[in-house]
């Protein structure tokens, strides 16, 4: 269950090998070293993005959204094959990088640039660990939850994102959340989003009322199961504090903050 990133790196990393070995074999030492960090760089990320320890912390991403000289030098493999997979996909598939969900509220893709964001100068929320967030971004409010690709932001961090980004509305400003391709982790934050904003009655509502307009989301169990325990969370705190619903609790905390 939920594999996804693992099982397509971790082949990755066995097709690695299997070439460093033909080289090897006719005496291109000088290829098949390379390749062999390749696939040893493959390898620990498809650990690390295993659902039993889903550690995205391991390439380094900072919470500006950059990534240190030292992840860059050694993660290059992943993080160079990811950022051209990444835009050769968008070249290929022939959907919207981003869509309107709600008045000023966007879910999408991965913005490589500022020309790619959603007009009105969006508050931006980042849900990868893998791309780094553009230099051309740097005018905009921006937080970053680190989360593998197919894997969900734990609870907490969508509970944080939510936060976050009611209190950018406060301010009148759009929200644009992405990941790579704007179908699963983005879709997970937007989901509780529209709850909190009180757009939807829940997740599930939340869920529907986003493949409405963007047919292509797939959110997995994993997506799911995350947003059913930041739910659970958000209405044992509505009983505590006598509230009615979910977006009253969330509402109410801003406004003691």
């Amino acid at each position: 269950m939920g594999w996804g990133i693992s099982r397509l790196i971790g082949l990755k990393a066995a097709v690695l090998l299997s070439v460093a070995y033909f080289f090897h074999g006719l005496g291109a030492t000088l290829i098949s070293f390379p390749l062999i960090y390749a696939s040893m760089i493959a390898m620990l990320v498809c650990i690390a993005s295993h659902p039993a320890i889903d550690l995205p912390l391991l390439l380094g991403k900072a919470s500006d959204g950059s990534f240190p000289l030292w992840s860059w030098i050694m993660f290059s493999p992943f993080l160079l094959f990811i950022h051209m997979f990444v835009l050769l996909r968008r070249f290929v598939k022939n959907e919207p990088l981003y869509t309107e969900i709600a008045d000023g509220v966007f879910v999408g893709g991965w913005p490589s640039s500022v020309e790619h964001l959603p007009p009105c100068d969006p508050a931006v929320i980042d849900c990868t660990c893998e791309l780094p967030k553009s230099p051309t971004l740097s005018n905009n409010a921006y937080l970053c939850i680190a989360t593998w690709d197919t894997r969900a932001p734990q609870p907490s961090q969508i509970e944080s994102a939510v936060r976050w980004a009611m209190r950018k509305r406060s301010q009148n400003k759009a929200i644009y959340v992405h990941c790579a391709y704007g179908h699963g982790r983005s879709v997970c934050v937007m989901c509780a989003l529209l709850v909190a904003l009180g757009l939807a009655e829940d997740w599930k509502a939340a869920e529907q009322m986003i493949r409405e307009k963007r047919p292509s989301i797939s959110m997995n169990t994993l997506h799911r199961k995350s947003l059913e325990e930041w739910s659970k969370h958000l209405l044992t705190s509505s009983k505590r504090s006598g509230e009615s619903d979910v977006s009253s609790v969330i509402h109410s905390d801003y406004n003691r903050k």
